[in-house]
């Protein structure tokens, strides 16, 4: 499992003062009112910095860095991702899971045939999709339902899953 987990990229600065548009990629956007320190993945170095403050517009978040406050400074971060560490990540509820825990799991039938790995997950607003992929078949979709994922074991790194009728050719 990976210890830090991506929450936003930096897409923009906003306005003069040192403020940043952040394109999140968390389910949750209000966590960033709580959030207060995180990474900054700059040139491949991983720099901590401190959130003085967060505020919403449209499906952005804009966020606000301690000790910058000046467009300059901040303009060479565009395009830079944000991390934070589980420590500060949000709380998960039972059978909630984050997406870099799930890529590379082995999908296996409840009867134990492989299925293959999942490889990539598709939001789609109503449910998310797991691409379960193999050197065997084409790709597999399944969604992320109750009826469809019996059992994930992160520290076995198996999902056992159940196929609805039509999904497997």
């Amino acid at each position: 499992m990976e210890d830090l987990l991506q929450v936003g990229v930096i897409t923009s600065t906003h306005g003069v003062r040192g403020e940043v548009k952040v394109f999140p990629t968390t389910d949750d956007n209000k966590r960033f009112k709580k959030l207060k320190e995180c990474y900054l993945e700059y040139k491949n170095e991983l720099l901590p910095i401190h959130v003085q403050g967060a505020k919403f517009f449209k499906n952005m978040v804009i966020l606000k860095f301690e000790g910058i406050d000046n467009i300059n400074d901040v303009e060479q971060y565009r395009n830079c991702n944000l991390y934070v560490d589980r420590e500060h990540a949000v709380t998960l509820e039972d059978d909630e899971y984050f997406m870099t825990d799930l890529i590379d799991l082995t999908v296996e039938k409840e009867d134990g045939t492989v299925l293959g790995t999942l490889t990539e997950i598709i939001p789609t607003g109503a449910n998310d999709v797991y691409v379960v992929t193999s050197d065997k078949r084409k790709e597999l979709l399944i969604p992320a339902i109750k009826e469809c994922i019996m059992d994930v074991n992160l520290e076995d790194r198996k999902m056992i899953v159940r196929l609805m009728k039509g999904m497997e050719e």
